[in-house]
């Protein structure tokens, strides 16, 4: 019996969730021994280097002749090098809550480029189910007395802009995957190019790795968790339209929150954590069914 594309593809986009949600939280262990930056640095480099350990094995030499290799390596650019930078400079500003928040509108972003981009037809129940998710994202976030504002206006881009990056990269991903249909060498190239500019980023303003030390298996830990995501993100791209994927790539939060309050015992039951997984799972059933 063969599983149904559009199926698959929001089983692995959900699949890609759990696990960038179980990455978030390994990295949170590994920011109680080192600093954001060099974990960072680690964490990408991991992914990069997971990637390029199995390339001889998949990728054909006549991929990088492609403009599909462009077009990977145009994501690399801003994702995750820059949409990490624009959220981590979010969190500074505005804090982690309201950058959260924001930066739920994600799959709103995704949705316009499906259609401008791609082409793809928005239904009724696709565009609630999509906003079901947001909603659902955006009160995870949400504390009261939380909006008191103590950040410039203009700060508001940034998580938007982490957000915007994040969302465009997957139509671009898709067209490359139309030229040459590999998850794993659309990974390859975006995280190689990603792993040059955050680290050439970081050497220009004339900082240095520190000493590892076993604070920061963490965040190898956590690169390989990545490379596993994206590359069911990217199989989930090239298989499935971007109106059904995104959304679902989305509700990582949601795992997040689970993972949280099940096995790494940081969260509690309330009211936000209830109404956050009725959304946006009821928005996830929603895309699913109706795609």
């Amino acid at each position: 019996m063969t599983l149904d594309p559009t199926l698959h593809a929001a089983a692995l986009a959900l699949f890609s969730a759990m696990l960038f949600a179980l990455s978030i939280q390994v990295q949170n262990l590994g920011l109680g021994h080192a600093e954001p930056r060099p974990g960072v640095i680690i964490n990408i480099g991991t992914t990069a280097l997971v990637f390029w350990c199995f390339a001889p094995f998949v990728v054909e030499t006549s991929y990088w002749l492609t403009s599909a290799t462009a077009l990977f390596a145009l994501v690399g650019l801003f994702r995750p090098a820059l949409s990490v930078n624009l959220a981590v400079a979010g969190v500074k500003h505005m804090g982690p809550t309201l950058t959260s928040g924001l930066a739920a509108t994600n799959p709103l972003f995704a949705a316009c480029f499906a259609i401008l981009i791609l082409g793809e037809e928005m239904t009724w129940s696709l565009g609630l189910g999509t906003l079901a998710v947001v909603c659902g994202v955006a009160v995870s976030a949400f504390r009261p007395g939380g909006l008191t504002r103590g950040w410039p206006l203009w700060a508001i881009g940034l998580p938007l802009g982490a957000a915007f990056f994040r969302a465009l990269g997957h139509p671009i991903t898709i067209i490359g995957l139309r030229e040459i249909p590999s998850p794993y060498f659309a990974g390859l190239v975006g995280y190689t190019v990603s792993i040059i500019v955050v680290y050439g980023s970081f050497r220009l303003q004339g900082r240095r790795m520190p000493t590892l030390t076993r604070g920061h298996l963490w965040f190898v830990a956590s690169g390989l968790l990545n490379g596993v995501s994206v590359y069911s993100l990217n199989t989930a791209l090239g298989l499935g339209s971007l109106l059904t994927v995104a959304p679902i790539v989305a509700c990582s939060p949601v795992f997040t929150i689970l993972l949280g309050l099940f096995v790494f015992k940081k969260e509690t039951i309330s009211w936000r954590t209830v109404a956050t997984v009725t959304l946006v799972i009821t928005g996830v059933i929603t895309v699913i069914v109706n795609s």
